[in-house]
């Protein structure tokens, strides 16, 4: 019987569509011995995330299927489904839609499922009927320790892991540093141009610095209006760079001295472990999940009270008044980057799969 070779457990992921930083660690996870891995989209892509289509891998495929509008939601409807109850464990990175719910609810019925996702958002009745199968989950892996601390509280009885996103840094580990001077310290800013993102309250934070640039990349959105409201000398050091395909943010995040992320609300933000990548000091708003478990203030970076603009300026200032912090701050983040590499969040999978096949 020792000589028998080992059976892998067959592991299902059902998530909304092909992400960078989603697959990066799904490839991670398909190289391992030790998990036989399949990875089933709702959509192959969504036209709020514009991202280049790449082609699929062998384990990966698109589920054939449409979306309906639910208030402003998207939610899919897939048909027919594979053959789930097949799976040793299937993971779900999607609650509301159709088929989760089905997912949820039916097929998985007295078997292994767990929920990957980040922090849950609302309160209503509708919101709380859509949760409400993950009080019979396996276990719930939870984006960040934030997510984490909420998910145990509210769903206490299915076993519970943290396992944010892990992405490809190779490209922003390899990116040298730029020499800070005789030149104004530049900060960048990367993702939508949104109020949800606080861009304006980083704006209203830069009217208040001297010395500095601020770089823009990402979706224009609402740029135009933002930059409207801001004075001709103000505008005159803002770089907006335009979006870009995710294989070229190395060169932008190379350019810059310090990585800004204001947001009013993000589940995680994979840019903030690109920033630790590249080696730069962060500032992020208390509402950002990675901020919590990347950042440590003081060390590689601030954190700031969310819409705290004069705390978000003091936070810039600094950096502008004490330029050693920035290669003193950035070698700590490129150090901790090592940490969130793909084959670390592979291992981290491993062994969650482990503990729930074992439950």
């Amino acid at each position: 019987m020792d000589h028998l070779p080992r059976i892998k457990p067959r592991v299902a992921v059902l998530s909304v569509v092909p992400s960078p930083y989603q697959r990066d660690l799904f490839q991670a996870l398909a190289q391992r011995d030790e998990v036989d891995l399949h990875v089933f989209y709702l959509e192959a892509s969504a036209p709020d995330s514009p991202w280049p289509e790449k082609p699929l891998a062998a384990y990966e495929s698109i589920l054939p299927g449409r979306w309906y509008a639910v208030g402003s939601a998207r939610c899919h409807c897939n048909w027919p489904l594979p053959p789930l109850r097949h799976y040793d464990l299937v993971v779900l990175n999607t609650l509301m839609s159709f088929t989760a719910q089905w997912v949820m609810r039916v097929l998985m019925r007295g078997r292994r499922w767990a929920f990957w996702g980040e922090r849950l958002q609302g309160t209503s009745r509708l919101h709380q009927l859509f949760t409400a199968p993950l009080n019979r989950a396996t276990g719930i892996v939870a984006i960040g320790s934030r997510a984490l601390g909420e998910y145990a509280e509210r769903f206490p009885r299915p076993l519970h892991f943290d396992i944010p996103y892990h992405c490809d840094l190779q490209p922003f580990l390899d990116t040298p540093r730029p020499a800070l001077e005789n030149r104004p310290v530049r900060f960048l800013f990367c993702g939508q141009m949104i109020a949800r993102k606080g861009l304006d309250h980083l704006l209203q934070a830069f009217m208040q610095i001297r010395n500095a640039e601020l770089h823009l990349v990402g979706r224009e959105a609402e740029l135009p209006e933002m930059l409207a409201t801001l004075p001709a000398e103000v505008r005159s050091r803002i770089v907006y760079h335009g979006f870009h395909d995710p294989a070229r943010l190395c060169e932008f995040f190379g350019m810059a001295d310090v990585f800004i992320l204001p947001s009013r609300y993000d589940g995680w933000g994979v840019v903030v472990n690109q920033a630790l990548g590249a080696g730069m000091p962060v500032i992020c708003s208390d509402a950002v999940g990675a901020g919590l478990d990347l950042v440590e203030p003081g060390v590689n970076g601030f954190r700031f009270l969310t819409g705290s603009v004069p705390e978000l300026a003091a936070a810039m200032q600094r950096f502008v008044a004490e330029p050693a912090l920035i290669g003193r701050f950035g070698e700590v983040s490129r150090q901790r980057a090592l940490d969130w590499l793909p084959e670390r969040g592979a291992e981290r999978w491993i062994a969650a799969i482990n503990t729930m096949l074992r439950s």
